[in-house]
């Protein structure tokens, strides 16, 4: 019996993607959108075949992808954009975790790749290092990462 192994390439051509991203703290959340949008489009993805919805905050990513995984036709992988700084209290630890649960339950439910790209750091300085600084550009690698698992998921018997 041989090994099966499934390594996708990069190619974004002829898939569909949705994005979703949160208006809260816009500034950077666009910044990880246009990352993400030029990555999937420099690795072939036509410009009509990506949908971005903006929603107002981090709590609202995971039904947005669930929207979005059931429109026809369906996307191949769903992005999820947002920015959680924390403040004087927790809470932004109960956004980040209800976030990261409802995308992954989308994901599961549906099948459909839902990517989380939602940063939740302690302050500006660690959002700007994951924006292009010394931890690379999280729009970029989660686009690149979407699109893996869209061509992983069409591999699927």
């Amino acid at each position: 019996m041989s090994l099966r192994e499934s390594r996708p390439e990069e190619d974004a051509a002829g898939l569909r993607f949705g994005v979703v991203a949160a208006r809260f703290n816009e500034k950077h959340v666009q910044r990880l959108v246009d990352g993400a949008l030029e990555a999937l489009h420099r690795q072939g993805a036509a410009q009509d075949a990506i949908e971005v919805l903006w929603v107002p905050g981090s709590l609202e990513l995971p039904l947005a992808a669930k929207w979005l995984t059931s429109r026809r036709p369906a996307c191949h992988a769903v992005l999820a954009f947002g920015v959680i700084i924390q403040g004087e209290t927790e809470h932004f630890r109960l956004v980040a975790d209800q976030c990261a649960r409802g995308l992954l339950e989308v994901s599961l439910a549906t099948g459909v790749p839902v990517l989380n790209g939602v940063l939740a750091c302690y302050d500006a300085g660690q959002v700007e290092a994951r924006l292009g600084g010394a931890m690379g550009h999280t729009g970029v690698t989660t686009a690149l990462a979407a699109v893996r698992m869209a061509r992983l998921r069409l591999e699927q018997p």
